[in-house]
C-alpha cells in the first residue's frame, strides 16, 4: 500500500475537494488540480471560483456582518480558543496534508501548525481587550472618546509557502475585531484553508463569517470583490509584484490595505560571533521550509576574519541534508513548490557561478521525479550578481566578505525589501548600533527564527504597509472612531 493509500482523517486531500466554502455550505464548480511536489502527481482538484461565486461569498459575509459584529468579544474569544484546541488536537493530520500539497518537511510543518494555531490563542485572548481612550482636551472644551470599531468585510489573500499560519495570520486578528472575511488561498496549496474551514465550523464559527474560495482566475475574482463597495479591507501576503498592482486596484475605491510583500533578508556575522551560534542560526534562518519564506535569509555577510570557517561548517551543514518528500519522516529539505520555481533557483545560481562564484556544495537541479533543488552553498558571489537582488526563495546560502562595519550595513540595505534581517555578535552594543542602521522591519540578534504570534510582523521599504500579529495587528482591522462630547 503507498503512503497516499494510507491517508485518513483531515490529512486525507480528497477530504477538503468538495467544493468552494460559503456561507457555512459546500458549492461544487469546475475544478482546479492540486499537486504533488515531491512527485509531480496530481493530489486532489478543487472548485474554481467565478466573478459570481465571489459575489455569493460577499453576500454571505454581509448578512453575517451584523450578528457578529454585535457578538460579545468573550464569546467572539471562545470560538477562537476552540479553534485553536481542535488543530492542536489534528496537529499531525494538518502537518500530513501540508507536507503533501507543500512539500515542505514534515518537522516544519508540524513547527507550521503550532505557529498557526498560537495565532488563533492569542487572538482569542486579544478580541477581549480592544483598547479605547476617554481624555480632556487641552483646552478645557470638551471631552475625547475614542473607540475601535470593525472596519468591516475583509478579503484576505494568502501564499501556497505556509499555507495554515498566512490564514490564520489573518483570520485570527479579523474574527476578534468582529470582521466577517473571505478568504482566498493560492491555488497550489489549497486544501490546508479548507481544512482550517471544517475546523472552524467545528469551533463554532457562525455561517457566513469565514468563507473560502479558490479560483484560476485570481485577477478578476479579487478586482470585483475589491470594487464591491461593501469590500472594506484587503489583507495580502505575497510578492511586491502583485502587492503593487492590488493596491492600485484597491485605490480606486479607497479599500484599507495590509501588504505582507517580499524580503531579502540580510544575515550579519561579525568576527566576534560564536561561530557555531551563528551556524545554528543560519541553517535555521536559510533552510525553513528549504528556503521558501520571505524572511529567509537570502545574502550572508561574513567579516572577513571569520569567513572562511563560516563557509566551511555551513558547507557541511548544508550537505548532510537528507533530501526527500516532505511527508517521509526521514527528509529535512523537500521539493520546491513548482517545476517553475526550481528553473528559477537554477537561473540565479548559474548567473552567479557565471559571474565567478564557486558552488561549495549542491549548486543544480536534481533530475529525479518532484521538483527538487539541493540545498547549495555559494562563496565568492558577486554583489551585482541577479542573486543579490532578487528573493531567492529556495535553499541556497549565498556567501559575501565584509571587512567592516560600516561596509555591512551599506551591504545590507543595497535593496528594495526591508522585511527581516539577522545579525550575530557578542558585543550587544555593536548589535544594537547596527540594529539601529538597518532598514528592516525585524531584526533577529543572535537567533534565527523572529516569527512569533505575539509580536508585529511586517517590513519597511517595498517589503510591505502594516503589521500582522502582537497587539497592533488587530487594529489592522479595526477603524477609530473620535467622540467629541460636552456635558
Amino acid at each position: 500500500m503507498t503512503f497516499h493509500a494510507k491517508i485518513t482523517g483531515y490529512a486525507n486531500p480528497a477530504l477538503h475537494a468538495e467544493g468552494l466554502y460559503i456561507d457555512g455550505k459546500w458549492h461544487k464548480g469546475s475544478s482546479i488540480a492540486v499537486m504533488d511536489p515531491s512527485t509531480g502527481g496530481r493530489l486532489a482538484e478543487v472548485a474554481d471560483a467565478s466573478v459570481e461565486d465571489a459575489m455569493r461569498a460577499i453576500d454571505a459575509a454581509e448578512a453575517a456582518a451584523s450578528g457578529w459584529r454585535a457578538t460579545p468579544a468573550r464569546q467572539r474569544s471562545e470560538i477562537l480558543r476552540r479553534w485553536f484546541q481542535l488543530m492542536t488536537e489534528h496537529a499531525e493530520e494538518l502537518a500530513t496534508l501540508i507536507a503533501l500539497e507543500n512539500g515542505k518537511a514534515l518537522p516544519d510543518a508540524r513547527g507550521e501548525v503550532a505557529y498557526a494555531a498560537e495565532f488563533f490563542r492569542w487572538y482569542a485572548e486579544e478580541a477581549t481587550r480592544i483598547p479605547g481612550e476617554y481624555r480632556h482636551t487641552p483646552s478645557g472644551s470638551h471631552h475625547i472618546l475614542v473607540d475601535h470599531e470593525p472596519i468591516g468585510i475583509s478579503v484576505l489573500i494568502t501564499p501556497w509557502n505556509f499555507p495554515a499560519a498566512m490564514a490564520t495570520r489573518k483570520i485570527g486578528p479579523a474574527l476578534a475585531a468582529g470582521c466577517t472575511v473571505i478568504l482566498k488561498p493560492a491555488s497550489e496549496t489549497p486544501l490546508t484553508a479548507y481544512a482550517m474551514a471544517r475546523l472552524g465550523e467545528e469551533a463554532g464559527v457562525p455561517a457566513g463569517v469565514v468563507n473560502v474560495l479558490t479560483t484560476s482566475n485570481p485577477s478578476a475574482v479579487t478586482n470585483a470583490m475589491l470594487a464591491d463597495p461593501r469590500v472594506r479591507k484587503l489583507s495580502f501576503t505575497g510578492s511586491t509584484g502583485v502587492g503593487r498592482t492590488l493596491l492600485a486596484e484597491a485605490a480606486k475605491s479607497v479599500v484599507n490595505c495590509s501588504m505582507e510583500l517580499g524580503g531579502n533578508a540580510p544575515f550579519l556575522v561579525f568576527d566576534d560571533a560564536d561561530l557555531e551560534a551563528a551556524l545554528d542560526g543560519a541553517m535555521v534562518a536559510k533552510m525553513r521550509n528549504a528556503g521558501e519564506a520571505c524572511t529567509a535569509a537570502n545574502r550572508f555577510y561574513v567579516q572577513s576574519g571569520i569567513h572562511d570557517a563560516f563557509v566551511d561548517g555551513l558547507t557541511a551543514r548544508m550537505a548532510a541534508l537528507k533530501i526527500g518528500p516532505g511527508y517521509d519522516p526521514a527528509t529535512q529539505c523537500g521539493p520546491m513548490i513548482t517545476q517553475n520555481a526550481v528553473r528559477k533557483i537554477d537561473r540565479l545560481v548559474s548567473d552567479a557561478v557565471a559571474a565567478g562564484a564557486r558552488a561549495t556544495t549542491g549548486g543544480k537541479p536534481l533530475s529525479e521525479n518532484g521538483y527538487f533543488f539541493p540545498p547549495t552553498v555559494l562563496e565568492n558571489v558577486p554583489p551585482n550578481a541577479a542573486i543579490a537582488r532578487e528573493e531567492i526563495f529556495g535553499p541556497v546560502a549565498p556567501v559575501y566578505r565584509f571587512e567592516s562595519e560600516e561596509e555591512a550595513i551599506r551591504l545590507a540595505n543595497d535593496t528594495e525589501y526591508g522585511l527581516a534581517a539577522y545579525v550575530y555578535t557578542q558585543d550587544m552594543r555593536r548589535a544594537m548600533r547596527v540594529g539601529k542602521h538597518l532598514e528592516t522591519g525585524m531584526l533577529g540578534i543572535n537567533r534565527g527564527l523572529i516569527s512569533d504570534p505575539a509580536a508585529p510582523f511586517g517590513g519597511v521599504k517595498q517589503s510591505g504597509l502594516g503589521r500582522e500579529g502582537g497587539v497592533t495587528g488587530i487594529l489592522e482591522f479595526m477603524e477609530a472612531k473620535y467622540y467629541a462630547i460636552a456635558y
